[in-house]
C-alpha cells in the first residue's frame, strides 16, 4: 500500500460515522509566481476552518488550479483526498491539500497540536564528520549543515545542478543517501512520486526528517517507513494567512513551525479515541 493510500484510508476511519467534511474555499497565491517561497503554496479550507497547504509549482499546477479550482465549494473533502491516491497533476495536488486539511481537522477534534520546532533543519543537529543527505537543493539550509563541520550530499532531479559546489556535492543518484548518517527532505516528495525511491536508500540513516509547509499530513505511515521527524506549518491565524497569501505577502507570522518526532507522537489510535470522546460535545464540523 502506498503512503498516500494508507494516509487517506486512516482519514476515512477518522471521520467514519460523521458527516463528511466539506470544502469551504481554495486559497491561491498570485499568478504567475512572484518568486517568493510564500507564493509556492496554496491552501484548501474546510467548513471547520481547517487549512491544508500544498506546493503548487510542479508543472502547470498553479495555472490549472486558477482556471479550474473554483468549483470546489461544498465538495466532500474525503472524496477529494482520494485524488491524491488516484489522480495526476492539479487534481492530485488538490487531493494532497485535502488530506492535509483533514489531518488538521482531525487533530483539532482530538485537541492535539504538535510541538514547536527548534530549528529549520528538522532537529538533525549536524556534527563534525557526519554525512548529511539533502533531498533537493535548498540554499538557505546548506550553511546550517556545512557550518557545523558535517559533509553534505544533495540529491537533485535537475541535471544542471549536479557537480561539486563550495562545501557540498550535488548528485542525481539517490543511492548516495545510503552512506548518510542523517537525511533531510521536504514534503514535495509526497507529490512528485519520489518518496519511496528516496526512503529505499535511507535505511542506514539514524535520523530522517521531512520538513516543509506541506508536511502536515497524518505521520503514522511516514514514521512506519523510517521517517523520524516531520516538521511543518501550523496555521494560527487563518484569516490573516488567507489575506497574506492572496496578496502575495509573507504569511509566516500567521503560522508557527512545528516539529513532531516519532518517539513523542501519540499515534493515530490514541488520537482517534480522543476525537471520539470529544464527539459527545457535537458532531464533526
Amino acid at each position: 500500500m502506498t503512503v498516500a493510500r494508507e494516509i487517506v484510508a486512516a482519514l476515512e476511519q477518522a471521520f467514519a460515522g460523521a458527516p463528511p467534511p466539506r470544502v469551504r474555499a481554495l486559497h491561491l497565491p498570485p499568478s504567475p509566481w512572484n518568486g517568493s517561497k510564500d507564493g509556492e503554496f496554496a491552501a484548501l479550507e474546510l467548513d471547520s476552518g481547517a487549512l491544508g497547504l500544498t506546493y503548487v509549482l510542479l508543472d502547470d499546477t498553479l495555472a490549472a488550479l486558477r482556471a479550474d479550482g473554483g468549483g470546489l465549494v461544498g465538495a466532500d473533502a474525503l472524496a477529494l483526498a482520494r485524488d491524491w491516491v488516484d489522480a495526476r497533476g492539479a487534481r492530485r495536488t488538490l487531493g494532497f491539500a485535502a488530506a492535509h486539511a483533514l489531518t488538521r481537522a482531525f487533530f483539532d477534534r482530538a485537541d492535539y497540536a504538535p510541538p514547536d520546532a527548534t530549528d529549520s533543519i528538522g532537529g538533525l543537529d549536524p556534527q563534525p564528520g557526519e554525512h548529511v543527505g539533502m533531498v533537493g537543493l535548498f540554499p538557505p539550509l546548506v550553511k546550517q549543515v556545512t557550518s557545523r563541520g558535517a559533509r553534505l550530499t544533495v540529491v537533485e532531479l535537475k541535471a544542471a545542478l549536479a557537480g561539486e559546489h563550495a562545501g557540498f556535492r550535488v548528485t542525481l543518484d539517490p543511492a548516495a543517501l545510503r552512506t548518510c548518517d542523517k537525511v533531510l527532505m521536504t514534503s514535495t516528495v509526497l507529490l512528485n512520486d519520489t518518496l519511496d525511491a528516496v526512503l529505499a536508500h535511507c535505511a542506514g540513516a539514524r535520523a530522517v526528517a521531512m520538513i516543509g509547509p506541506g508536511a502536515g499530513v497524518l505521520p503514522d505511515a511516514l514514521f512506519a517507513r523510517g521517517v523520524t521527524l516531520v516538521g511543518g506549518a501550523w496555521i494560527v491565524d487563518a484569516a490573516g494567512f488567507e489575506r497574506a497569501l492572496a496578496a502575495g505577502q509573507p504569511w509566516g507570522r500567521h503560522a508557527r513551525k512545528f516539529a513532531l518526532a516519532r518517539d513523542v507522537y501519540p499515534g493515530f489510535d490514541a488520537l482517534r479515541a480522543r476525537a471520539a470522546a470529544a464527539r459527545v460535545a457535537g458532531p464533526y464540523n
